[in-house]
């Protein structure tokens, strides 16, 4: 019999915010394919778990892609969690969900924390759609996706690093009557939520260094 591959999400700062059902998938699994083994034996032990942790990442090689299908060919069950957040989602796991797939493994979804909706939750975005673009490309094509922004007719959401957050916002000057609004530090101690034109969000920062750590989601509505 197939064995099962678990995708759970974990916290994306507040231990807290983890399932009941995420916390039985990893106290009865075989082992737990994790981003970071230390962030994830972290998460486990607040919650008094042990498991054997394995790490996966997106350097993972053919050769353990192919170990976890044997495990799940021999009817394994394994959990694969991220640092944070759902896996799949600007995280790694889609490549080894869609091998897992075509392997004919069973495959469950263990939802929870996503730092996408937790920020739209906090947006007041009015109506239903939104159209998600991951990471800010780092090098390449970056100009370009600031510059193309407007082209999107609902807003665009995209997530930023505490190392290029401010190049973000400086480039969204480009934008000057467009609202902004960046969530930092989501469902952590200095959550954060900042609303405005692109040049009042880059002050808002720039007045205050400290805040510009941390993991960002940004938020983008032309007007």
């Amino acid at each position: 019999m197939s064995g099962c591959l678990s995708i759970v999400a974990t916290p994306i700062g507040n231990l807290e915010d983890i399932t009941l059902r995420a916390l039985r998938t990893f106290r009865e699994c075989d082992y737990v394919l994790c981003e970071d083994t230390r962030m994830t034996g972290k998460l486990l032990s607040h919650h008094g778990i042990k498991a054997t942790l394995r790490r996966y990442d997106a350097h993972a090689s053919e050769r353990v892609h192919e170990m976890v299908l044997e495990d799940l060919a021999a009817g394994k069950r394994i959990a694969l969690c991220s640092d944070a957040g759902t896996p799949g989602i600007s995280d790694p796991g889609v490549l080894l969900v869609a091998r897992a797939r075509a392997a004919g493994s069973s495959i469950e979804a263990i939802p929870g924390p996503s730092a996408l909706t937790a920020a739209l939750s906090l947006a007041g975005v009015p109506g239903n759609q939104f159209t998600f673009l991951g990471f800010v490309p780092q090098k390449k094509g970056r100009q370009t996706f600031f510059a193309t922004l407007p082209e999107v007719v609902q807003p665009a959401v995209c997530f930023e690093s505490t190392h290029r957050i401010m190049k973000a916002l400086e480039a969204l000057l480009i934008h000057p009557t467009a609202t902004v609004m960046v969530a930092r530090e989501l469902t952590k101690l200095h959550e954060e939520v900042v609303v405005g034109t692109p040049a009042e969000v880059l002050a808002h920062f720039q007045e205050t260094p400290i805040k510009q750590k941390g993991e960002f989601v940004i938020i983008f509505r032309a007007t």
